[in-house]
């Protein structure tokens, strides 16, 4: 079994940032792809940024500019940094890992952590 666990959400007010971190542990061989959503109320659960499983970081469109990915491999951690933040922003970050946990390769999702921007 493989474990993500995100911290780092809360509440910030427009224009703020936050800074969202996801560490996998358990029976990992590889990593093949990480990265996080978001899921707003009434809203499908949607990308917003990762690192492919063939090498590419991809960016949703409404936020390429204010939000970085970035990861620390010996760590199998990877994080969000969120800077100009506006109201519809606010939404439940989402982990995601596609991992090679030795028996197969499976989809795994953190708990999620509250984003909300409001003042």
């Amino acid at each position: 079994q493989v474990q993500l666990v995100e911290s780092g959400g809360g509440l910030v007010q427009p224009g703020g940032s936050l800074r969202l971190s996801c560490a996998a542990s358990g029976r990992i061989f590889s990593i093949l792809a990480m990265g996080w959503y978001r899921q707003a109320p009434g809203k499908q659960r949607e990308s917003v940024a990762d690192f492919s499983s063939g090498g590419t970081t991809n960016y949703a469109d409404s936020v390429k500019g204010r939000f970085t990915i970035s990861r620390d491999n010996a760590k199998n951690t990877v994080y969000l940094q969120m800077s100009s933040l506006k109201p519809e922003d606010t939404a439940v970050y989402y982990c995601n890992a596609f991992v090679n946990d030795y028996a197969s390769r499976r989809n795994y999702w953190g708990q999620g952590t509250q984003v909300t921007v409001s003042s």
